[in-house]
Parts: structure tokens; C-alpha cells; sequence
């Protein structure tokens, strides 16, 4: 086989492999020999057709699928040895010509590439780039607070209905008796309240389940029907209230912290409004590094300008997905796809250069921190260690989460790598100030 380059304008190339005889032959023949022992034809046993009938019905695709798969192993071989940096697949060329493979022997195969850009990234302290800090504000802390608080308080008895309480009760309807019924006044708006407001247990109330109980289901799961049911029941009743409960947060005690921080590194409500502090700075520190990440990526996007072969990857776009997008909505999408491109061109060159690796260890570290988020998202901030194991394993038995990962912890070693080089001037912002700049 013989393999030529010929580089062609806007970034492309073409790759002219000639195939001769010497390189399909032996896989053809051992592949119509097969062919001939399991064909199955009228008029001959199995395995007795003759060969010219064989090579009649199979050889010239055969020959075509042998040759063209000699062809392109060939050219990706060149590209790999000759160190050629790509983007976008090896595609068939338009320039290719016609092909007889009934007669020919010798066959020239055209594939197109796309030609990545040389990425110049020479950063200095004199490469500057703001990262905002975002300072709390007490709102934010109270609303930490108050998660805490609703997580570990309790309802009490209270003597009248104030505001939204959770009521329970009776519901009647002349003969019809439903005991225990609920009613979580927090759910209901400030005229539907009105009624309760003031009440005490034992007192009554005239309700409509249909504005009490806000869907279907609800009202089918209290009144102890099927849904279908509910269609012309008459929805007043009378509530007679059995108890009143009102919310009440936990006191900052020892009960509370044991319960609320199980590692028993709070230990006094100052220790807690310090824990509540931390927590907070973490959360905002997420959304600062989130917001530096994309500032330093338009940053190096900016600076480094890569050119790219554009019609080659709009012609490749297209015939990847087979048809699944039209040339219009590749389109619309093209400038996004591109600057995708051009930062994995980029990512990969920093890593090179700085010797970035992503170890096994990196990426259970970040599974483990990710399952972490799942149960904090659960209100679950302390997890047992086999609890913890067991959601890391499922998470890294999935190969599209276990990509993810790869691509998450690369991105912030490459993050971490090009800030090193450069000047990075902190500043402290407010939340609204955050918000604008975002």
C-alpha cells in the first residue's frame, strides 16, 4: 500500500491510498472459501457449488469491502504515525474516483481530514484574570439556619389556631364519619385560613374538601374513595378539630447538636453560626469557581484565536449523524460546537504540557463528593460508610457518569494548571453584585 499527502486549503488534507492485489488477496480468497462452504444454492449440495458461481455472486463486493478496509486501516495508521493532529473523523472524499472491481487490481482510495491548529499558549503573571468572591449576606444565612431548623424541630400542641398550623380532625356529612382527617394550614392561602383562624379543639369549621385538599388524589386518599368516585359527592363537610400542632424549632441544646451534627464538631449555638458561615462559603465558593472557570475559558479562547476547518466540520456534522440534522440546524448550533472544539484543543495541549493525569483515585474522590451531593440534596448530611460505598460503586459502574467525571476533574486540573501561570486578582463581591457579573 502507498499513502500520499496532499494538503489542500482551509485546513484540510487529502490522503490518497492505492491498494494493490498483494495487500486483499489472501483475506478475499480465505473469506469466498467460506463463502463457498456455507452457500446454500439450488441444484448443489452444501459446500459443492462451484467456485466460478462463488466469485460470480460475491467476489467484486468482497473485493470492494477488502480493499477499502485495507485502505482505511492504512490511513489511519498514517495518521497516527506521522503524529497528524485531527479533528472532526477521516470522510471519504468527493474527489474520489471510479473504481472497477470486477477487472481493476489496483485500487486508490481518497479520504479528506481536517486539520487541528497549532495551540500557542505562552502565559505569564502578565496575564491577568479577576475572580470574584462572593461575600455571604445574613439572608443567607438565615435561610441556612431556618433548613436546619426545619429539619430538626417538631410539632407541638397549642392551644388555638394562629396562622399555619396542622390541624386534625373529624369530617361529617350527615352519617358519613371520616376520623383523623388532616389539614396543613401552610398549604392553604390566607382566605382559606380565615375560617380556622382563632378556632380551639373541639370547636367546628364548614369546609369545602375540594379548596382543603387541593387535588384528586388527596381528596380520594381522605375520604377513602377512588378518584373516579369523587365526581358529584358534595364537598362540604363539617371539621370538628381533635388537636392543634404547631411548628416549634429545636432548642440549642445537646440534644440538638448530636442530632444535627453527628461528628460532634458543634457543640454550642457560636460553634453552629460558625458551621453555618462555613456552609454557606462553600456553596457561594461553587458558584466562584464556576463563574472563574468560564471567565478563563473565554479568556484562553480569546487569546489563542484558533482557526478551524469550518465547511469540512459542518460536511462531517452531517454525515455523522446521518441525516438526523439538517445543514439549517447544524448551522445554528455551528458557533457553540466550534468554541467546544477549539477548548478541548485547548485542554488537551495544557495537559500535555503540564503533565496533567487523571488517576482511578482522582475519580473515585469525585464520585465520592458527587454521591455526597445527592444525599445533602436529601437532607441527609451524614451517610454511613457502607451506605457511601455502595452509591460510589453504582456511580462508577455506570461508563457515561464515570466519562463525565473524567471530564470534570481534567477540566479543573487544566483549570488549576493555567491560573498557576498567571495573575489571578481576587475581589470580594456582593450576592447582587455576583448576579449582575453572571
Amino acid at each position: 500500500m502507498n499513502v500520499v499527502r496532499e494538503n489542500l486549503e482551509n485546513q484540510t488534507a487529502l490522503l490518497r491510498v492505492t491498494v494493490g492485489e498483494a495487500d486483499y488477496k489472501e483475506q478475499v480468497e480465505k473469506q469466498l472459501k467460506d463463502y463457498k462452504r456455507k452457500a446454500n444454492v439450488p441444484g448443489f449440495r452444501p459446500g459443492m457449488v462451484p467456485m466460478g458461481i462463488i466469485n460470480k455472486m460475491y467476489r467484486k463486493s468482497v473485493v470492494a469491502d477488502n480493499a477499502y478496509r485495507k485502505a482505511t486501516d492504512a490511513a489511519f495508521d498514517y495518521i497516527k504515525e506521522n503524529n497528524i493532529e485531527t479533528v472532526g473523523d477521516l470522510m471519504p472524499s468527493d474527489k474520489q474516483g471510479e473504481m472497477d472491481f470486477d477487472k481493476g487490481t489496483d485500487f486508490e482510495f481518497v479520504y479528506e481530514i481536517g486539520l487541528a491548529p497549532e495551540v500557542e499558549l505562552s502565559l505569564t503573571k502578565k496575564n491577568t484574570i479577576t475572580k470574584y468572591i462572593i461575600e455571604p449576606n445574613d439572608d443567607m444565612r438565615k435561610g441556612f439556619r431556618s433548613n436546619y431548623m426545619r429539619r430538626f424541630g417538631k410539632l407541638v400542641d397549642v392551644d388555638a389556631v394562629a396562622d399555619d398550623e396542622a390541624l386534625t380532625g373529624t369530617l361529617t356529612q350527615g352519617e358519613t364519619t371520616i376520623d383523623d382527617a388532616y389539614v396543613g394550614l401552610i398549604s392553604l392561602d390566607e382566605e382559606a385560613r380565615k375560617p380556622f383562624i382563632g378556632k380551639k379543639v373541639g370547636d367546628t369549621v364548614e369546609v369545602d374538601v375540594n379548596v382543603i385538599y387541593k387535588t384528586p388524589s388527596q381528596r380520594a386518599s381522605i375520604l377513602g374513595v377512588k378518584e373516579a368516585e369523587l365526581e358529584g359527592m358534595d364537598p362540604k363537610y363539617t371539621f370538628t378539630i381533635t388537636q392543634i400542632r404547631k411548628f416549634a424549632e429545636p432548642e440549642m441544646n445537646d440534644e440538638f447538636f448530636k442530632l444535627a451534627f453527628p461528628a460532634g464538631d458543634v457543640k454550642s449555638e457560636a460553634e453552629f453560626n460558625a458551621k453555618i458561615d462555613e456552609q454557606v462559603r462553600t456553596e457561594l465558593a461553587k458558584e466562584t469557581e464556576f463563574k472563574f472557570t468560564n471567565d478563563l475559558r473565554k479568556y484562553l479562547l480569546e487569546k489563542t484565536n484558533l482557526t478551524l476547518p469550518e465547511e469540512f466540520l459542518k460536511n462531517w456534522l452531517y454525515r455523522v449523524n446521518e441525516g438526523k440534522f439538517s445543514m439549517e440546524e447544524i448551522e445554528a448550533e455551528f458557533p457553540q460546537f466550534l468554541d467546544m472544539l477549539r477548548w478541548d484543543l485547548i485542554r488537551r495541549k495544557v495537559m500535555k504540557d503540564n503533565n496533567i493525569e487523571i488517576t482511578q483515585e482522582d475519580i473515585k474522590a469525585e464520585a465520592k463528593e458527587l454521591a455526597m451531593m445527592q444525599f445533602q440534596y436529601y437532607g441527609m448530611h451524614t451517610v454511613a460508610d457502607d451506605m457511601l460505598e455502595n452509591f460510589v460503586g453504582s456511580i462508577l459502574g455506570n461508563k457515561e457518569e464515570v466519562h463525565k467525571l473524567y471530564d470534570k476533574v481534567g477540566e479543573r486540573k487544566v483549570i488549576e494548571a493555567v491560573a498557576a501561570q498567571m495573575k489571578v486578582n481576587e475581589k470580594n463581591v456582593t450576592p447582587e453584585e455576583f448576579q449582575k457579573l453572571a
